[in-house]
């Protein structure tokens, strides 16, 4: 459960307040006031499961223009290095939607930062993201320093060495893609070269907020990035949630949506995540799972033929075989 209900929950109810009288004026729900119409939510990708992820439409022009070419040069991309399952060996995948596997997940996500960056529609911006502004080193910040789009690798190095100093999860990787649109679509800015770095690091800050219990404090990033004041931690991390509405929650629909969107992105720029040979013990593990599975469908099965026994005038009961698929 997220951190910020399991807060609510530990406060308890408050006091009953008196009802409002009627004709009164209407309190209007907070909700209502965030959102005022429900077309608004259904078309953010961030808070409603349906809607389409903006960063894997932003690299479908750069996915059709690599499959022309491919098409164009007879090139049939990922064929030499993917691996297949024979008889003797079984590759499998070890990242799943509640598990991912960290280093593949953090690619995916600095691909999508990427694309992000690179396919924006302006540069619309704010100043407390503005690196020159608020500058993450002390290093001068060159008077260009708008016009050069970073690179995958760039963004790739950063992100990585902000999860591994602070031993931050893959989940915490898409926690903060989901924020990160989030605060795309509510501040209706754009992430471009002038404030990509701190836009990604406060998304960083408050996903670990979010999703571990324990935490890393603001001063333990500024440890990380050693330039950086924690005033100015702070200062971003507040405007981030005024930005967002305060709205932290990620529901396990749209958590998964951006799971699997991610995957899409990966396979679509031949980023493959790991797949390792079947060992005996991952197949032990995994018949054992499949056994408990197939007995508590049993028990079910069992459970509801004999609450079917006690129905009037009941004179057989037909067994028929599920078909799973």
């Amino acid at each position: 459960m997220w951190r910020f209900g399991y807060c609510l929950q530990r406060l308890g109810p408050g006091p009953r307040l008196p009802a409002a009288p009627r004709g009164g004026p209407h309190l209007q729900h907070i909700s209502d006031r965030e959102f005022p119409d429900d077309l608004a939510l259904e078309s953010n990708p961030s808070d409603h499961p349906r809607a389409s992820t903006i960063f894997l439409s932003k690299s479908q022009t750069d996915v059709r223009e690599k499959r022309k070419s491919n098409h164009i040069n007879h090139v049939s991309p990922g064929q030499l290095t993917k691996k297949y399952s024979s008889c003797s060996t079984i590759f499998i995948d070890d990242s799943t939607v509640s598990q991912p596997n960290l280093r593949s997940t953090i690619k995916c996500v600095t691909l999508a930062i990427f694309y992000h960056i690179k396919n924006r529609d302006s540069d619309r911006s704010l100043d407390i993201f503005d690196e020159k502004s608020h500058p993450l080193t002390r290093e001068e910040v060159p008077d260009d320093y708008y016009k050069h789009d970073p690179d995958h690798k760039h963004i790739y190095r950063f992100v990585r060495t902000l999860f591994s100093a602070a031993q931050l999860t893959a989940e915490c990787a898409i926690v903060t893609l989901v924020y990160l649109e989030r605060l795309l679509t509510y501040a209706e800015i754009d992430i471009c070269p002038s404030n990509w770095k701190r836009i990604v690091l406060g998304a960083i800050l408050l996903a670990s907020k979010v999703w571990d219990d324990q935490a890393v404090w603001n001063v333990d990033y500024c440890q990380i990035l050693k330039d950086i004041t924690v005033e100015d931690m702070n200062e971003m991390e507040r405007h981030f949630l005024e930005l967002l509405q305060f709205n932290i929650n990620v529901p396990a629909s749209v958590y998964a949506k951006y799971y699997f969107d991610l995957r899409s992105l990966a396979d679509d720029n031949n980023l493959s995540f790991l797949l390792e040979p079947l060992s005996k013990e991952r197949a032990q593990k995994l018949e054992a799972i499949s056994r408990l599975c197939e007995d508590k469908y049993k028990d079910l099965s069992k459970a509801a033929m004999r609450r079917s026994f006690s129905a009037d005038n009941l004179v057989g009961i037909r067994r028929s075989n599920a078909i799973l698929s």
